[in-house]
């Protein structure tokens, strides 16, 4: 089997069944699709059992609800595909979207250097996300394709399920939340990935989805976000990028109420210490914002 579409999902009962149906519409069905339930209160278990696999196999998994990250976890260990690609409940997938990945797989298969492929998000009204481009192909590290070549807007990745599983997600019993930036650019640091400019998913933002809500989410997982900014302000990136990191980095640091010490869980210069106050002024300002 070639692809392992995974789906996390929480009380999305009312996108879910969009979904199915622009996976029965692929034209290629070389696929699994493993949906994690993140522990639902609405009739998302029900509909999953309805749906029919006639085309390709469909798992269920309903678990506890521990986060998005968490469930990316567990779904990379149950996956049988060789890339492990993330579509989101409330998103689709375009009818040719399987088919070109399987194709440009095909183009990297001996290029154990490249661990993801990525083609590009659409809105449902045709615009790409972050606008267009002028490229066809392009082999490069996640960090390199964001900060070298400016490039803006998420894509859609497909991983290797050999790689991803290496690389799973830290889990703090604490927080259901961590940003899927760490898992990439941890990648990066080892892997390239092969950006094609083709379009292989449907999204659009929802108002009850993370993105919404995603500073409120971020000052509750403050671990996982810090260690997401320090990570990245430690790797070979411009420097404005390594100062707004630090900068974002004790932004949320100031979440930390414990006394608990956690320091060594990251890696903090000394200078980085310049801008916390900076940092905190800017968590006063989130506190307001919230509330």
């Amino acid at each position: 089997m070639k692809i392992s579409i995974f789906t996390p999902t929480y009380n999305r009962a009312y996108t879910l069944g969009a979904l199915y149906e622009s996976l029965r519409k692929q034209t290629c069905l070389d696929f699994e699709w493993i949906i994690v339930d993140d522990g639902s209160t609405d009739n998302t278990e029900e509909l999953c059992h309805r749906f029919n696999s006639d085309l390709f196999p469909i798992h269920y998994f309903k678990t506890q609800n521990h986060g998005k990250h968490v469930a990316i976890n567990f779904g990379a260990q149950k996956a049988l595909g060789e890339w492990f690609f993330i579509v989101d409940s409330d998103d689709q997938l375009p009818e040719h979207s399987i088919e070109n990945i399987i194709k440009e797989s095909k183009k990297i298969s001996d290029n154990k250097d490249i661990a993801v492929l990525c083609g590009m998000r659409f809105y449902k009204n045709g615009e790409r996300v972050g606008g267009n481009l002028n490229f066809k192909e392009i082999d490069c590290s996640a960090l390199d394709f964001r900060y070298k070549y400016h490039i803006k807007g998420d894509a859609a990745e497909a991983i290797r399920t050999t790689v991803i599983k290496k690389y799973p997600f830290p889990e703090f019993d604490d927080e259901r939340f961590c940003p899927e930036a760490l898992l990439f650019n941890r990648i990066a640091r080892k892997y390239k990935t092969h950006y094609f400019n083709k379009n292989v998913y449907l999204c659009e933002y929802l108002t009850d989805g993370l993105s919404a809500k995603i500073t409120k989410i971020r000052m509750n997982s403050w671990k996982g976000t810090c260690l997401c900014y320090s990570e990245l302000a430690n790797s070979s990136v411009p420097f404005k990028i390594k100062l707004r990191s630090w900068l974002n980095f004790w932004r949320f640091h100031a979440c930390h109420k414990s006394e608990e010490v956690y320091d060594n869980l990251f890696k903090i210069p000394r200078w980085s210490k310049i801008i916390k106050p900076f940092g905190y002024i800017i968590h006063i300002m989130d506190l307001k914002i919230i509330k």
